[in-house]
């Protein structure tokens, strides 16, 4: 019983894995860019929600509506953050973009330090349902089905949103050729905003699902949370919707009994010894395939 218990909060905190990574998967899909600032949006995410909760509770609202004002605030980020840092390198050398989004990266997270402090605050309980019992010794958190479920839910979506629709079907064809695309009428700049406002919009769900299992929140918080995320992109195949939801999925559920049967100080190193032995041995992660280039 306590090794599926451990399973559940595996797949649990794998799902914010997979929220957050479908960010990067999109971005370095579409952009050819890894936006290491992306972490910093779910912190962005996390403090938006706790200062709308005064104002949602007096209107009667519950706690986890603040996931709407987080949505909305953090994909005009995305969007700024495209705009001012990215767009201007877009046809610069890979370095230049990666070391921008660093910048960004550490621009963010000093401003909300020099704002609200490095303090930790404290982050109002979500949700107030009692746990979900399967028997008589296995009871599971309400936060923990929701967290599963709506990352399900989200991933097929967002899967479905890229096969079936006009902006979706855009981002492919400019993930594919820039040039193609915009000499067939699709707007560039505008496909790929588009792109870092969903990717950041999932990021503040993913905030929302992370602060309701870890009620604290500080401006460092999406840096570590950001780079296992990462490494779920990287193991699943980064580009690769579905396989960002699996990389996630696997990373929670190989931290989760690491922690538990092994020793929590060795859970992170067992994360980042993933990430080294995929790109040892299949660097275009579970489900990427090999692409050869012309030179």
């Amino acid at each position: 019983m306590e090794f599926l218990l451990q399973i559940i909060n595996g797949l649990q905190i794998g799902s914010i894995y997979a929220l957050v990574s479908l960010g990067y998967t999109m971005v370095y899909g579409i952009a050819q860019l890894i936006n290491f600032a992306h972490g910093d949006i779910i912190m962005i995410g996390a403090y938006v929600s706790l200062f709308s909760i005064p104002t949602l509770s007096s209107m009667g609202l519950p706690v986890w509506v603040s996931v709407i004002p987080a949505i909305i605030i953090c994909a005009i980020v995305g969007c700024l953050t495209e705009r001012i840092a990215y767009r201007p390198l877009r046809n610069s050398p890979r370095i230049s973009n990666l070391i921008t989004a660093i910048g960004v990266s550490l621009f963010l997270e000093n401003v909300f330090m020099k704002v609200f402090t490095p303090n930790t605050r404290s982050f109002p309980k979500i949700f107030i349902q009692d746990s979900i019992k399967l028997g008589d010794s296995i009871q599971i958190s309400f936060g923990a089905v929701v967290t599963i479920v709506v990352t399900v839910i989200l991933s097929i979506a967002l899967q479905l949103f890229m096969k079936k629709t006009k902006y979706g079907k855009a981002m492919i064809a400019t993930s594919q050729d820039y040039a193609a695309s915009a000499l067939v009428g699709i707007n560039v700049d505008r496909t790929i905003q588009l792109t870092f406002a969903i990717g950041s919009g999932l990021a503040a769900v993913a905030a929302v699902l992370y602060v309701s299992a870890y009620p604290q929140i500080q401006p460092l918080m999406g840096s570590m949370l950001g780079i296992k995320a990462f490494v779920a992109a990287v193991l699943g195949g980064i580009g690769i919707l579905p396989g960002a939801v699996i990389g996630g999925f696997i990373l929670g559920i190989v931290e989760s009994l690491t922690r538990a049967y092994l020793s929590s100080q060795l859970a992170d190193a067992f994360v980042f010894s993933i990430l080294i032995i995929v790109l040892l041995f299949k660097p275009t992660g579970i489900l990427g395939k090999n692409v050869k280039e012309k030179v």
